[in-house]
């Protein structure tokens, strides 16, 4: 089984691509499990890695770019939107039958997004990143992004695609989702 958690490198760019290929093998994990039944905690682990993981990207990495570089809102903005995009796709996905074909084609769907959107996210926003902010500066977003997965909402949350209004609602949507996911957890009831 995939790990959720991306230990190495420090700097943000590495992590995050490291990150990146995570994401990519838990689809796959997901998506050829062996039985049906055996998708349910693959899927929960990725679910929770894309929404810590976008939530990080938005809260930290995406601002820096609108200051740092000349066509960074732009950047950003396409980028974004790519985002909402795939927290609605994943929001259907999740009202879907677990075991049924439909699943496993929406969420095939949702990986080829995802997997062009980090693609994106590394050719366009890291690269200008990495030539635009200094290593040292590199390596403390990197301990600013743990800082913010490790207090995001574990779910997404298809709107909130803005620093500001993570800052805003992202506490109180991560205490729910964290609460959903015990509470789910000791009864066995997706909720």
């Amino acid at each position: 089984m995939a790990e959720m958690m991306v230990q190495t490198p420090e700097e943000v760019i590495g992590f995050l691509k490291a990150q990146h290929d995570l994401i990519e093998d838990m689809f796959d994990e997901v998506l050829h499990a062996s039985d049906p039944q055996a998708r349910e905690k693959p899927f929960i682990e990725l679910r929770q890695l894309l929404a810590v993981h976008e939530t990080a990207e938005e809260m930290v990495v995406h601002p820096r770019l609108r200051r740092e570089v000349d066509d960074g809102d732009a950047i950003v903005d396409g980028l974004l939107h790519e985002e909402h995009d795939a927290k609605e796709q994943l929001a259907k996905i999740e009202s879907l039958d677990i075991t049924s074909r439909e699943f496993i084609r929406e969420l095939s769907k949702l990986r080829k997004a995802v997997l062009a959107h980090a693609e994106h996210e590394e050719s366009r926003e890291f690269a200008k990143l990495q030539r635009e902010v200094e290593a040292d500066d590199l390596k403390r977003m990197g301990t600013v992004v743990k800082v913010a997965e490790a207090i995001a909402p574990t779910r997404p949350h298809a709107g909130v695609e803005s620093a500001k209004l993570n800052l805003a609602v992202g506490p109180f949507a991560s205490m729910l989702d964290r609460a959903r996911d015990l509470i789910q957890h000791a009864v066995g009831v997706h909720i």
